[in-house]
């Protein structure tokens, strides 16, 4: 018996775009699984997803036509459950075997002896009965697989509609799918596989694209011609990979062909979206009038993606242009009607941004400030006008905490702190007032650069005007940090306020659910204090921010600081960190982010030390027996105690590595601290292989003691390095 490829196609309505990728790799791949499962797979089996407006299928080959028979054993009881005191077969045992449906004539004890099989399993022994599974046929494990994969399908929203039923009464039955089916094909090789889904039978016949297919029924003679009939007599692209990589490449041939170094926006996202959209695509030149450029270029690019899924043309620096690339579903020999429409569609949108842009303009940002109590942010946190307040209160703490750390400070550093305050109380104001433009109502993800956008409009300092447009950043993950020191304060601010406040009411994140994306804020805090390397205190910030609210929540300072930790250490074991290294550091809760990379260095070179193994596990040691002891233990040692050649030596060693450590603590050479370290391994060795701690003389153990708790003091500034121990 020989493998045939299997191909597996259910056609449908227009499936919704934005899931249609990973509708079809699910298809696929819950297929596969499930006739892995079944053992009618092989080692050779490839899957191959096709997924386009109006179909999902699969190319899955190497398919058995029946599965292997399979030999089975079965733990049925232990033996003195299942033999009576004569060593028959009890009730009990008879029993499970009818359950299991044995093939066996269960009325003939030696027919039913003969099958068993003693074994010790664990103290007990126990029965087992060997059988044989037959493999499952093509048709009986495809029909589960599909059933199963249309289960487990991630759809969105599942629409009810109503067939007409087959039997001999009258009637409709209701079937829930994403969308209408109107078709399945299931064939290994050449031959139909009888399976049905969705009120459908399988057969061999499909459709191609509404309107430019060759014939409108097409019929597959065999699984392996499916996507080149379907490109060749249907007029459609079937695998979107391919689809997506077609329409990418025609949309850099267009922009070339525009030339001036033109090239069409990148997003993932939109180009995904468009490749659910076509079948077979094709991308056409268009333009709009010149004069809407005059309309911040964020408006326009937004409208033209979000309401028209278009591509729009940037040139060599990066400025729009006035033409956009569209991907049309059909391939006219004249295509000036497919282009003139779109220009018409197009412009009445644009009209709409600058309409928008030009009203918002004839009021001042600072008018709108009084609207902002009118705006609702929160039931249990007040409007938007006295989150702008509290921001404003975080934000002057932030300075002053700046101002605090800057060592030395001077005469010059005063008036910067000053004006900086100044700027940042100015921003912080202004920050949420574009939420009441109309261009933001409209378009609520340009809310910050809008607001930047009037604010140079109205004159205000450059400085405040970008810090109102940056206050959002990071907005993601990878995206750019606020580019002037008035808009990393304002964005502190404005994230602290946040965290603060939703964990004050218990708004906090659970399992995969985030609806005020508290993970990015927490991040975006992170990334602020460390990529800008600024000398501020977390729990002082936290503080300042927990100040903002009066008596209006619980303060969560400890909670927040919890939260922001755990996601820094799933950042750092993302950026290549070992788990290791960043529990070392973390186990410190270090609260100036800005030295954490140091620490992760300096750790990762002392683990490369041939010492660190030994230190660490001494470290490890040290602290589980101070754990142990009856009370806390000072770091103290009494020199006229110590009896033991290992012990004065430790002690001396300690008296010569520390100083060394800390200095090069001091000066934030983390690395040299932990290097210093090193020196320490053959007198701890020696103490730990000499030395009783637990002495009898109460006095004694207590210096030991003592002498433990500062070597553990000394060997855990920069992190616990007992976490590094095997």
């Amino acid at each position: 018996m020989t493998t045939q490829n299997l191909l597996v196609e259910l056609f449908v309505e227009e499936l919704p775009p934005k899931a249609l990728k990973k509708l079809g790799d699910a298809f696929a791949t819950g297929l596969f699984e499930q006739l892995k499962a079944q053992g009618l797979t092989s080692g050779d089996t490839v899957v191959t997803p096709y997924a386009s407006p109006r179909r999902l299928a699969a190319h899955i080959s190497h398919i058995w036509l029946k599965a292997d028979d399979k030999p089975v054993q079965i733990k049925l009881m232990p033996v003195a459950v299942g033999l009576n005191a004569e060593g028959q077969p009890t009730p009990a045992l008879i029993k499970k075997l009818t359950a299991l449906g044995a093939d066996l004539d269960l009325h003939d004890p030696a027919a039913v002896l003969a099958a068993l099989q003693r074994a010790v399993d664990g103290k007990a022994e126990v029965l087992f009965y060997n059988s044989v599974v037959t493999g499952a046929t093509l048709d009986v494990g495809l029909q589960k697989a599909l059933d199963e994969a249309i289960a487990k399908l991630p759809i969105p929203k599942v629409m009810t509609y109503q067939l007409e039923t087959d039997c001999a009464l009258p009637g409709w039955s209701s079937v829930h799918f994403v969308r209408p089916a109107h078709g399945l094909v299931a064939l290994h090789g050449a031959a139909v596989v009888p399976v049905k889904t969705l009120g459908l039978t399988a057969g061999r016949t499909t459709q191609g694209h509404r309107f430019e297919a060759a014939q409108p029924v097409l019929e597959l003679a065999h699984a392996d011609v499916y996507a080149d009939t379907l490109r060749t007599q249907g007029a459609v692209i079937a695998s979107f990979a391919e689809r997506k990589a077609e329409i990418a490449r025609q949309l850099a041939a267009a922009a070339a062909q525009v030339g001036n170094g033109c090239r069409p926006i990148e997003d993932d996202a939109l180009l995904d979206e468009v490749t659910a959209l076509v079948e077979r695509p094709n991308v056409l030149v268009c333009q709009f009038e010149a004069e809407f450029l005059e309309v911040p270029q964020e408006c326009l690019i937004l409208t033209m993606k979000a309401n028209q899924k278009y591509f729009p043309l940037l040139d060599a620096h990066g400025k729009l242009t006035n033409q956009f690339l569209v991907v049309s579903n059909i391939s006219p020999a004249d295509a000036s009607a497919v282009i003139g429409g779109n220009e018409r569609v197009v412009r009445p949108r644009l009209a709409d941004a600058k309409f928008f842009f030009d009203q918002d303009r004839k009021k001042t940002l600072e008018s709108r400030i009084p609207g902002l109590a009118k705006v609702v942010y929160h039931n249990k946190l007040g409007t938007q006008g006295q989150r702008a307040e509290r921001v404003r209160a975080i934000a002057h703490g932030i300075v002053q905490q700046w101002s605090l750390a800057t060592v030395p400070f001077t005469l010059d550093d005063k008036d910067h702190f000053d004006v900086l305050d100044s700027k940042v109380q100015q921003a912080a104001l202004l920050a949420k007032t574009d939420l009441l433009t109309d261009m933001v109502g409209e378009f609520p993800e340009l809310q910050g650069i809008m607001g930047g956008y009037y604010a140079r409009h109205e004159g205000l300092r450059d400085g405040v005007a970008i810090a109102i447009e940056d206050h959002y950043k990071p907005r993601f993950a990878g995206d750019a940090l606020p580019r002037n020191h008035t808009g990393t304060v304002l964005a502190l601010a404005d994230k602290l306020e946040t965290l603060i406040g939703l964990f004050g009411i218990g708004q906090l994140p659970t399992g995969d659910k985030d609806p005020f994306a508290l993970r990015r804020h927490a991040l975006g805090v992170i990334r602020i204090l460390t990529e800008n390397q600024l000398p501020l205190e977390l729990p002082a910030l936290l503080g300042v921010a927990v100040d903002a609210f009066g008596d209006l929540i619980e303060p969560p300072t400890h909670t927040v600081l919890d939260f922001m930790l755990d996601r820094l250490a799933v950042s750092l074991r993302e950026q290549g960190y070992s788990a290791q290294e960043v529990d070392a550091v973390l186990a410190l809760r270090p609260t100036r982010m800005s030295d954490v990379a140091q620490r992760l260095a300096a750790v990762r070179a002392f683990a490369a030390l041939p010492e660190a193994p030994a230190l660490a596990a001494a470290n490890k040691r040290v602290g589980n027996i101070l754990k142990k002891a009856d009370a806390e233990v000072e770091p103290f040692v009494n020199v006229d105690l110590l009896q033991e050649a290992a012990e004065a030596a430790l002690s001396a060693a300690l008296l010569h590595v520390a100083p060394e450590a800390d200095a090069a603590l001091a000066r934030g050479d983390y690395t040299a601290n932990l290097k210093a370290l090193a020196a320490l391994k053959a007198p701890v060795d020696a103490f730990f292989d000499q030395v009783m701690v637990n002495a009898p003389d109460p006095v004694l153990k207590a210096n030991r003691l003592g002498l433990l708790a500062k070597l553990h003091l000394a060997m855990n500034r920069v992190a616990d390095l007992s976490r590094l121990a095997a």
